[in-house]
């Protein structure tokens, strides 16, 4: 038998069985039906997609920055649609603040920019995390907050460590409930101890922070509500502090022709007396209800002039006006008292002596500051949500640089 007429054979045999099996032939519709639906699907994703695209790309073409997708909770299968993932999310932040970074050598300056910047709204602080404890006044936390910059200084730790170590207070009191007045020191002491070991080479050993509080916490507790204050933060220890915000401000507005973003180019003096105030601004817990950029921003706008400002964090003045008018008592209380001096501390090295923490009479200062304050915040109106503010709509209109105190 030939090959040709093999082939006709199975192929009439086929015929005859799929004539026997209408079942067979149903199998297939549905096969055919299902492999539309699913060409249909890519399309209309592909469609989607390019849409997406063309969206992105006019944005990038503007001198703006992409924007920013959110995933929205989970909904019922019936409600969502089986087009495209693209369903599944949703707009935030369109049209953010340009990157006032330069091009960098190491990494590419807009992902970066968007990597910092995303972490403001993945770290949420706020001023009403005292509300959760009802046992706990403001200047309880003030004072506390005023002990960890003291004994910062005793251990020559790092502005980023304090700093570190006041996020994580903030940030876990605001997800606890409860807290007495007595806690308040060992989960302080117990924030530094964590800071210190993410960000010191050398950290200070657990007796020594169990030493400070002259007896009032052991080593073991001390362990103890670091588990305790690490499942609570969930392990997220990265957030982008006040004083990292200050350190890459001063360094953009201070780049020169040929940047070199990781050598400090600004002034030891000016760092200091803007951390001063932050430092200050640090101790109210109102200074929560801004995000740690804006608090940068409004403290070297204090400083400089809204020119270097726009400059160095791609602001412009409506975004930090609220801010900059809420931080003016802090500013002149400052400026009434002796500025801060560059210290000498034991094994750290001239060009780094900028970055100790160091304490002076933040307390004392901080009550005129609540003399004066108490007008300010009848004007301004900060946020209701217990979220930090990305812009609020301009207050002041800002003075010329010529009427600015030089440094």
């Amino acid at each position: 038998m030939s090959r040709r007429s093999g082939r006709l054979q199975a192929k009439h045999g086929k015929n005859d069985a799929e004539n026997q099996c209408p079942s067979t032939v149903a199998t297939r519709k549905r096969k055919s039906e299902d492999m539309k639906l699913a060409d249909d699907s890519q399309r209309e994703t592909k469609r989607v997609n390019y849409e997406i695209q063309a969206c992105w790309s006019q944005i990038t073409a503007g001198g703006g920055t992409p924007c920013v997708l959110i995933e929205t909770p989970q909904k019922e299968a019936s409600v969502m649609p089986d087009v495209s993932n693209f369903a599944r999310y949703r707009f935030q932040n369109l049209f953010i603040s340009p990157s006032p970074l330069p091009e960098l050598s190491w990494g590419n300056s807009k992902d970066v920019w968007l990597k910092m910047l995303s972490k403001e709204s993945k770290y949420v602080h706020s001023s009403r995390m005292l509300e959760n404890h009802p046992n706990l006044k403001p200047d309880m936390r003030s004072i506390l907050l005023d002990w960890l910059i003291e004994v910062s200084e005793v251990y020559s730790l790092h502005r980023e460590t304090f700093y570190l170590a006041q996020d994580f207070f903030d940030r876990f009191m605001l997800a606890e409930k409860t807290f007495s007045k007595s806690m308040l020191q060992l989960i302080g002491v117990t924030t530094l101890f964590i800071a210190s070991k993410l960000e010191e080479i050398y950290p200070p050993k657990l007796h020594e922070f169990a030493y400070v509080t002259d007896g009032a916490c052991s080593e073991d507790d001390i362990i103890e509500m670091e588990l305790i204050i690490l499942k609570a933060l969930k392990w997220e220890l990265s957030p982008v502090t006040v004083v990292s915000w200050l350190n890459l401000f001063l360094q953009v507005s201070s780049l020169k022709d040929s940047p070199k973003l990781l050598l400090p180019q600004y002034s030891q003096e000016q760092f200091i007396r803007i951390a001063q105030l932050l430092d200050l601004c640090i101790l109210h817990t109102t200074s929560l209800d801004f995000q740690y950029r804006i608090l940068a921003a409004a403290a070297l706008y204090h400083y400089t002039s809204i020119e270097v400002v726009v400059k160095a964090t791609g602001l412009e003045w409506d975004s930090i006006s609220a801010c900059v008018q809420w931080m003016a008592p802090f500013f002149r209380v400052v400026q009434r008292n002796p500025p801060l001096k560059l210290k000498t501390f034991k094994k750290v090295p001239e060009d780094g002596r900028h970055n100790i923490q160091t304490h002076t009479n933040y307390l004392h200062m901080l009550d005129d500051v609540k003399v004066k304050l108490e007008s300010v915040l009848s004007e301004v109106s900060l946020p209701s949500d217990g979220h930090s503010p990305g812009a609020v709509g301009g207050i002041l209109t800002p003075p010329k640089s010529t009427e600015k105190t030089p440094l």
